[in-house]
């Protein structure tokens, strides 16, 4: 079973920054997906981003793209998620999720592996 483990998020003003790591515990396909969900309270579920661990192409939301970007350390088995401009509508649980290719990530049922959620506040 692969273990996710979220860390980096915390409370910061409209238009600030912050990057949000996850570290698996192990990776079993050089092809994994990771990336970011994330709900708000009273919300459903949102895709944040996506990406491959081979890199290449991201996935995003129309609502982060341009402000959001996901990278990884393949040697730290982290995924990140740098998030700049933020704004208070930002302000949710994120979690780090991960599955075996982007089309699974991204199908019907969602990713198979989850985090435990860090919480995000946007706030002045």
């Amino acid at each position: 079973q692969v273990q996710l483990v979220e860390s980096g998020g915390g409370l910061v003003h409209p238009g600030g920054s912050l990057r949000l790591s996850c570290a698996a515990s192990r990776r079993t396909f050089s092809t994994y997906a990771m990336g970011w969900f994330r709900q708000a309270p009273g919300k459903e579920r949102e895709f944040v981003a996506a990406m491959r661990w081979s890199g290449g192409n991201t996935n995003y939301a129309d609502s982060v793209n341009g402000r959001f970007t996901i990278s990884r350390d393949n040697a730290k088995n982290t995924v990140y998620l740098q998030m700049n401009s933020l704004k208070p509508e930002d302000t949710a649980v994120y979690y780090c999720a991960a599955d075996r290719t982007i089309s699974q990530f991204m199908g019907i049922g969602g990713p198979d592996y989850w985090g435990q959620g860090t919480q995000v506040t946007v706030s002045s």
